[in-house]
Formats: C-alpha cells, sequence, structure tokens
C-alpha cells in the first residue's frame, strides 16, 4: 500500500469535529475559547476539548490545538493552565506562531509544536532555525511551492503541511493589519474582519482609458485554493500533511471536503495515479458546497493576476444542509435533526460516509409523536424515508432553488 499525507480537516466545533472524521479526515484542527485566530468561530469549551479528543482518538485521529494569535504578557500568564488541560486530554500537537508561545509550551507540557502558517516560514534556513527551538512540523505559507516545499523538508528533515483547499490571504499570513485600521479589530489576534473581500474604490487619473476589469474594485480578494489535481504532486514532494482551510465553514464544507480528499487520496493509495473517472465527480462535489472560483495558488507557479476574485461575494448557496441523521432504524425510517426547511415530495440527497450521494424522495414526513408532517423546520427531529446505507452523523442535503 503506497504512502499517502494525512488529511488536516477544520472543526469549527465539536459537531463539525465528528462529521469531519467520520467523513474520512485523520487529524482535525480546532481552538479552544482563547489563544486562536478565529474568535467568531465556535470555539471549543473544555469539555467540548475533552469529548471531541476521546472521540477522535478512539477512531485513531488525531487532534491539533492553534495557539496561533500573537500574545501579550497578560495572555501568556494564562497559557500554562490551558496547557496543562492539553496534555491531560493527550492533544495531539499545538499550532503555535509566537516564540513566546514556544518557550512557555516547552516549559510546561511537553506537547508536540507545530509551527502555524502565521508565521510565514518560507525558506530552508527559517526552517531550521524553528527546529532548533523545539518544533517537529511545519506549516508552510501558502506563497510556497510544491518544490520548494520538498526541498525544504529534505533539507530540514520536518514534517511539513500544506494547505491543499480553501479560502486564501491577500496577504503574507500574519502582516495584515488592514482590519486594525478599518474597523479596529486586530486580526493578527483573532478578530480578521475579512476586509480584502470588500469593495474598493479606484482612483484613476485617467480612468476613462481604464478598461472594465481594471476598475472592478475587489481587486484584493483571492480565489479559492482547490489542489485536487495536484494531489500526485504533494505526494512526489512527500508532504505530510495536507490541510484544508475553513473554521467556520458549515458542516456540509466539512463532511463534503473530508470526504472527497479522502476519496482521491485512498484511490491513490490503491492505484499509485488519479487516472480516474471519479476526478470529474470530486470536482463536481465540490463545486457543490459554497466556494468562490477556484486557483492552484502558488502550489506549482507563484500566483498570478488571474487568481484574483473580482466578484462580488457568492452568498447564496448551491446546497444547503437539510439535515443531520441522529438514529437509522432499519426498514422504517431516518431521524433526522432539521437544519433548513424542506418540504413533503421534495428530492433530497443522503451523503453517505463512502460511496456515491444517494438521492431520495422525501415523501414521508412524521413529528416524533406521528404526526404527519408537511413543511420541516428548523431545530426539530423528524422521521423521513429510510434509506438504505444510512448511517449516524450522515448529512442529508437539499438543492437550494435558485
Amino acid at each position: 500500500m503506497r504512502s499517502v499525507p494525512e488529511l488536516l480537516a477544520p472543526a469549527g466545533s465539536l459537531e463539525k469535529l465528528k462529521v469531519a472524521i467520520l467523513y474520512g479526515a485523520n487529524a482535525v484542527y480546532l481552538g479552544g475559547q482563547k489563544f486562536g485566530l478565529r474568535t467568531a468561530a465556535d470555539n471549543f469549551t473544555s469539555a467540548e476539548l475533552a469529548e471531541g479528543a476521546e472521540f477522535a482518538h478512539e477512531r485513531g485521529a488525531k487532534v491539533y490545538v492553534v495557539l496561533n494569535s500573537f500574545l501579550h504578557d497578560s495572555d501568556l500568564a494564562e497559557l500554562p493552565e490551558f496547557l496543562v488541560l492539553l496534555d491531560e486530554l493527550r492533544i495531539d500537537a499545538v499550532i503555535v506562531s509566537d516564540l513566546g508561545v514556544i518557550e512557555t509550551i516547552k516549559k510546561y507540557s511537553n506537547i508536540e509544536i507545530h509551527l502555524s502558517t502565521q508565521a510565514s516560514c518560507l525558506n530552508t534556513q527559517a526552517a531550521i532555525l524553528w527546529k532548533e527551538m523545539g518544533v517537529k512540523r511545519i506549516v508552510l505559507g501558502r506563497e510556497i511551492s510544491l518544490a520548494d516545499a520538498s526541498e525544504i523538508k529534505k533539507a530540514s528533515g520536518l514534517e511539513i503541511e500544506m494547505f491543499v483547499h480553501g479560502s486564501m490571504c491577500m496577504a503574507y499570513s500574519g502582516n495584515c493589519v488592514i482590519s486594525n485600521y478599518t474597523q479596529g479589530r486586530d486580526s493578527n489576534r483573532g478578530g480578521c474582519a475579512h476586509s480584502c473581500r470588500f469593495e474598493y474604490s479606484l482612483d484613476f487619473k485617467n480612468i476613462e482609458k481604464a478598461s472594465s476589469d481594471e476598475v472592478k474594485a475587489y481587486f484584493m480578494s483571492s480565489k479559492d485554493l482547490e489542489g485536487i489535481r495536484a494531489l500526485p504532486e504533494f505526494i512526489d514532494a512527500e508532504i505530510d500533511s495536507i490541510k484544508v482551510e475553513g473554521r467556520m465553514k458549515s458542516h456540509h464544507y466539512a463532511g463534503t471536503i473530508s470526504k472527497v480528499y479522502s476519496d482521491a487520496l485512498s484511490h491513490y493509495q490503491e492505484n499509485g495515479d488519479m487516472v480516474s473517472k471519479q476526478i470529474l465527480e470530486w470536482e463536481s462535489e465540490l463545486r457543490k458546497i459554497t466556494h468562490r472560483d477556484y486557483t492552484l495558488g502558488s502550489l506549482q507557479e507563484p500566483a498570478g493576476a488571474d487568481s484574483i476574485y473580482t466578484e462580488r461575494e457568492h452568498e447564496t448557496p448551491d446546497y444547503v444542509v437539510a439535515g443531520i441523521v441522529l438514529e437509522v432504524v432499519e426498514g422504517s425510517h431516518l431521524l433526522v435533526e432539521v437544519r433548513s426547511a424542506f418540504y413533503l415530495g421534495d428530492t433530497l440527497e443522503l451523503v453517505p460516509f463512502n460511496g456515491p450521494c444517494i438521492e431520495f424522495k422525501a415523501d414521508f414526513l412524521a413529528e416524533t409523536d406521528g404526526s404527519s408532517c408537511e413543511k420541516s423546520r428548523p431545530g426539530i427531529l423528524l422521521k423521513t424515508p429510510f434509506v438504505k446505507g444510512a448511517k449516524q452523523w450522515n448529512i442529508i442535503r437539499a438543492k437550494v432553488v435558485q
């Protein structure tokens, strides 16, 4: 069996952690209530961390906790207590960007240290220096190519992690302060307002001569990274872990991304290539989740002007999560927690952990007391038709009528 990289998925909440792992992720990364860069995410409480770590470890998956905010002395004073908790929960690694945090971790715990992309490590000498400081894995900056990443791995002897999918930063990660000045939110301490996605006015001296492309005002927004066709190059470069961005994204995103990339890696592991009719199906699935236009970023060559996303944000998804399967009553029905409203007679899709999606018609809807129902409501439990192969935590999705 051929060796393939670890698939590392985002876990913005305890439920998304379970979804990502059940759909094929080998590891997840998440944030606690402090010290991370996504204060708007549903960050984990101590109890959720304990449950999440137990759930992951029982299934052979790893859990990494982000501590990649830029901390002040007052923050550092609170860190040791959190590190003791992470040690007790057998968290597999922490992801950091600050030298003071690294020293504090080494003083108060034995947790493995991964360097965050927030530190923008882009060359071999920097990697070797981080290694001397106790770092075991480097999450390379998104500006690096796969060829350069391979050389850094060979020269440093470190584990290398690279982004394979998700939103891109318009700046070197950790070097953007637009949110600080435009909205008073510190982007390097968890407050990024995604200012690069906003519309801006351009002041051309010769505006009347400017082309239509030049006057578009979303010039700081990047397309999303999609690296599924570059997976053989990740494997040839012996990248240890491929990472998906998106802790603040939906259950549908967490499940779909984990399933697609896991299926693709398994295919390569068994066949040694990506020559498969399935690649079109995988790409089709990646277009069913909310996304901007896709780009390869700088994986093969430096990202150019064609990597800029010049359109208004696409707010309406093509598919939504209709519900999550909580219980399967064999031959009778599925008990579903409804997330988005749907109607009796609608066509839905069950997304299994393995294999193609299963389309079915909601020709039977009933509440838990047995009373029939014609329209579901978010938050309620509902009985729907039985679908062969369905399992607890499967996603049921519905196509959005545009």
